[in-house]
């Protein structure tokens, strides 16, 4: 099953994407959440609802996609947790070492950015750099899960791109700032639920391309630390919610490891595909 998040009329919604386009929602049950985060949770704590939503929509006449505004998959999550090198290709181009314990650093809901819509370089610095990542959505309230159990906090995965303005990454020892520009991350362009895929997503191949040019090609079975146990590490120290990101980092072929640098800017186009995920494609603009 794929979802998308989106607006009608400025008004919030989500909608399982079906054969001919898009069945809202509202049209799957009374109920149902105005959010997509919202029905993650509800999902939690009723077992047997993503069945029924699946079997509801069959019955039901779809909306074309083009008659909504997506938004990222999850427009609200309550934590955003992202890996920083974490394939060892990208460590080695960047110069850095594999640690024992993954490097983690958040994000914010601000700097997120639906499928389609442009990603515009800043006007305080020209150094926008793309990075392809897989994202994964939590299912569940998660503490203290061991690694042989995580996968079950999964709900879905999407695609994302983790847009980096370097300089302002470098200004300090902390990556948070240069991480955390407005609407830098693309997140999308579905959600897609964890059945549909591989245990934790491994051996799926991750590409960014850059107006047509793979620059970024590698296999989601070369992360360091895997979903499980980032998960797993994860839960040691807090509680993820349903509706919770997780992101994954990024292979190697990054833009500023090239010689000379290659930076995204106006005109350009960005994808991030991974096989079964789908492919997450933004226009950059001024």
């Amino acid at each position: 099953m794929r979802f998308v998040s989106y607006t009608t009329g400025g008004a919030p919604g989500w909608g399982l994407l079906v054969e001919g386009g898009v069945v809202d929602g509202q049209q799957l049950g009374s109920g149902l959440p105005h959010t997509l985060r919202e029905f993650i949770a509800q999902c939690a704590a009723q077992p047997t609802l993503l069945a029924d939503v699946a079997s509801r929509a069959n019955a039901a006449t779809p909306s074309p996609l083009s008659s909504v505004t997506l938004a990222p998959c999850v427009p609200d999550p309550g934590k955003i947790i992202c890996l920083g090198v974490n394939y060892v290709d990208h460590a080695k181009e960047g110069g850095n070492v594999i640690a024992d314990y993954p490097a983690f650093f958040l994000r914010c809901n601000t700097s997120l950015l639906a499928h389609g819509a442009p990603l515009q370089v800043s006007p305080t610095s020209d150094k926008l750099d793309f990075e392809a990542e897989l994202a994964v959505v939590i299912g569940q309230r998660t503490r203290f899960v061991s690694e042989a159990d995580a996968l079950k906090s999964v709900f879905g995965y999407a695609c994302f791109n983790d847009g980096s303005y370097r300089d302002y990454q470098r200004k300090a020892s902390q990556w948070t700032i240069g991480k955390n520009f407005d609407a830098s991350g693309g997140f999308g362009p579905s959600l897609v639920t964890a059945d549909e895929l591989p245990a934790g997503c491994v051996g799926l191949r991750i590409q960014s391309i850059l107006n047509g040019q793979i620059m970024q090609d590698a296999d989601t079975k070369d992360m360091v630390f895997g979903v499980a146990r980032t998960i797993s590490l994860l839960s040691e120290c807090l509680t993820l919610e349903p509706g919770d990101v997780l992101v994954m980092g990024t292979p190697g072929g990054v833009g500023y490891a090239r010689t000379p640098p290659v930076w995204m800017k106006a005109g350009d186009t960005i994808d991030i595909s991974i096989q079964g995920v789908g492919v997450l494609s933004n226009p950059v603009t001024a």
